[in-house]
């Protein structure tokens, strides 16, 4: 268990700028930063961050936190493995309240997975440079590739023994168990209970997550058994799901925010050679098929992708469906080819790093252009082919979701394939209605599951609330003020303390807002301070979700609007007016509240012929009438007699 003062040190070094960029490119918005949420499918930022105070806020996803809650909910991490992920980052020792060996027996099993496979990518390593058997085969193979020392570093590279068990016995004479080494795929079980190594007589390339930790690998073949696949990969673990990861993307992201530009490839090898070549901006997708979520994954880093195709017609046309996947995901796509027979890894060998750079700098082409040629030469003179590649060129331009991108590529086609604009702008706009027409059909009826926890979005209208929901609309508003002025100055006392006085015998009906103001009450007895790093250190994920999105301000002022005249007076500046306002308000709506509670009773009191209750509840009616009309009164409302 890590020590207290260990966790405090963490959060006094943490940068939550620095380390969120670990994982998504921010933009800045005013004191604040801005992306695309990493949890949600989104084309318009809603992601920010706020550095003066230490969290971010996923208004797609509603996720909050600090750094260390943003740690834990993108890696899927547990709070002990996040810390200890910020400790190495921030170079801070870790001290443990026990023996490291009891602290083992109680890490998660996802934490054992995280060790387990840094164990195995050690093992290959040494294998790789440490056995005669690694030296001779698999060293000598990455040099045959033009690996240097500092690549196969980088890449963690490493060699697999032939032989059943060579890892199996080292992994139990080092205490891992078998049960643990089945699910992390590392080893196999057959039908009557006995296993085997996975990975024997291959090189080995470790595949990283984005925070760097090992959680799958591929590894080739060295030999020429045709009842043995080139490659074999890691099985989908809890760690490891191969539609979400792309090759080499820990090692080139921050290649790719600097160049704003990433390369798509195929392979392993592709990535390292492209890297020895100084191009290190370059993923693979991880021996599967592009996926939807690999291309939401780039788009954190950058919205430009230059797909690079091996020169051969297979490699080609498989990688086609990727350009429109790439489209369809709101990305630019370029695209390099290579010449026929080469691929990124052969051809970057071939001429050297000058030679390379320079030909991705000079055969670099948009999608369109790349698919006219590539349609017209296998047209010829076909004029049916030749209208089915336009039509092919078109449906790709249908992908993208910007109108106006859609049009300067309607344009662009029309001026490279002579073909007149309107006649494109006619056979696209069939495709998107089809396509529209098809999503209407198949979009399944939304349904809407009662929340355990009402909590009232930001967005809805007041006027679209039942009472309850104006009740905690305004009860929303209280524990809003309080989190962010709750030192500001009220009617000659803190804000907390005008708040506690005024609403002394109000109860919130909100659950989490309850629990908020509870805290706040509770501090202000005792004495101590409350404000929003409270919540944040020790809450329960509903409060942190509650509070990040309570102290983050979405939108910023315009710096050029004063010099435009346009003046008025900031949030800070009349939180005595917002305070006053409020609890009139919140009261009002409690008064609301309890009059239709109170109309039930009327009705139940009529059915049941109890006039003497019926007498009483007549009687609490009219004084919250009264009631409401004075708060009415002072808040400038007119109400219904």
């Amino acid at each position: 268990m890590i020590s207290r003062d260990t966790i405090e040190e963490i959060r006094n070094r943490i940068d939550i700028i620095d380390v969120i960029s670990d994982f998504l490119t921010l933009k800045k918005s005013g004191s604040n930063y801005k992306a695309l949420s990493p949890f949600a499918n989104e084309k318009t930022p809603s992601f920010f961050v706020v550095p003066a105070k230490g969290i971010f806020k996923d208004f797609s996803s509603g996720k909050g936190g600090d750094a260390i809650t943003f740690v834990m909910e993108h890696e899927k991490m547990g709070y002990t493995e996040a810390l200890r992920y910020l400790a190495k980052k921030y170079g801070v020792d870790i001290k443990e309240e026990r023996q490291t060996e009891e602290g083992k027996a109680e890490q998660s099993e996802r934490e054992g997975l995280y060790i387990l496979m840094n164990f195995a990518k050690e093992y290959y390593r040494k294998q790789l440079t440490g056995s005669e058997e690694g030296i001779s085969i698999g060293l000598s193979y990455f040099r045959e590739r033009g690996f240097n020392d500092r690549t196969i570093e980088k890449f963690e590279l490493g060699y697999a023994l032939e032989g059943w068990e060579n890892f199996t016995k080292e992994a139990i004479t080092k205490g891992y168990n078998k049960e643990l080494l089945e699910k992390t795929g590392l080893i196999v079980k057959k039908d009557d209970g006995s296993t085997y190594d996975r990975f024997r007589g291959r090189v080995i390339f470790p595949v990283h997550n984005i925070s760097g930790k090992v959680i799958a690998f591929g590894a080739r073949m060295l030999g020429k058994d045709k009842n043995q696949p080139k490659y074999i990969n890691s099985p989908e673990t809890d760690i490891y799901h191969k539609s979400d990861v792309l090759y080499g993307l820990y090692q080139a992201k921050n290649a790719i925010r600097q160049h704003d530009v990433c390369y798509l490839v195929e392979g392993y090898t592709d990535v390292i050679s492209l890297h020895q070549s100084d191009v290190s901006n370059v993923v693979a997708s991880s021996g599967t098929a592009l996926t939807e979520s690999q291309i939401r994954v780039i788009r954190r880093f950058t919205e430009n992708v230059t797909v690079l195709f091996d020169g051969d017609s297979a490699g080609i046309k498989a990688a086609l469906r990727g350009i429109d996947m790439i489209l369809k995901g709101g990305m630019n796509v370029r695209v390099v080819l290579f010449p026929d027979g080469e691929d990124p890894d052969s051809y970057s060998r071939k001429v050297g790093t000058t030679e390379f750079q320079k030909f991705l700098k000079d055969h670099t082409q948009d999608f369109v252009s790349f698919k006219a040629g590539l349609y017209a030469s296998e047209a010829g003179g076909d004029p049916i082919r030749k209208a089915e590649s336009i039509k092919e060129i078109i449906s790709s331009i249908s992908q993208i979701p910007d109108a106006v991108k859609r049009s300067v590529y309607i344009q662009e086609t029309s001026s490279l394939l002579k073909i007149a604009e309107p006649v494109l702008l006619s056979e696209l706009n069939k495709i998107l209605i089809q396509e529209r027409r098809k999503a209407e059909k198949d979009k399944p009826r939304e349904q809407h599951p009662e929340e355990s926890i009402p909590v009232v979005p930001e967005e809805i209208e007041p006027n679209k609330l039942d009472v309850q929901g104006m009740v905690q609309l305004q009860e929303r508003e209280t524990i809003r003020l309080l989190l962010n002025y709750a030192d500001k100055a009220v009617e000659e006392h803190k804000l907390t303390e005008f708040i506690m006085q005024e609403l002394d015998d109000v109860t919130f009906t909100n659950p989490v807002y309850k629990q908020i103001y509870e805290a706040f009450k509770d501090g202000a007895i005792q004495g101590n301070v409350t404000d929003s790093n409270s919540f944040l250190k020790s809450s329960s994920a509903e409060v942190k979700n509650t509070v990040t999105e309570l102290i983050t301000a979405r939108y910023d002022t315009s710096k050029h609007w004063n010099s435009k005249n346009i003046f008025f007076s900031k949030e800070s500046e009349i939180v005595n007016e917002l305070a006053l306002s409020n609890v009139l308000r919140l009261k009002f709506r409690m008064v609301q509240k309890m009059m239709e509670e109170n109309l039930q009773k009327i009705k139940e009191a009529e059915r049941g012929g109890s006039w003497e209750q019926l007498e009483q509840t007549l009687i609490d009616q009219t004084g919250l009438k009264d009631a409401e009309r004075e708060l009415a009164k002072l808040l400038g409302i007119v109400v219904a007699k």
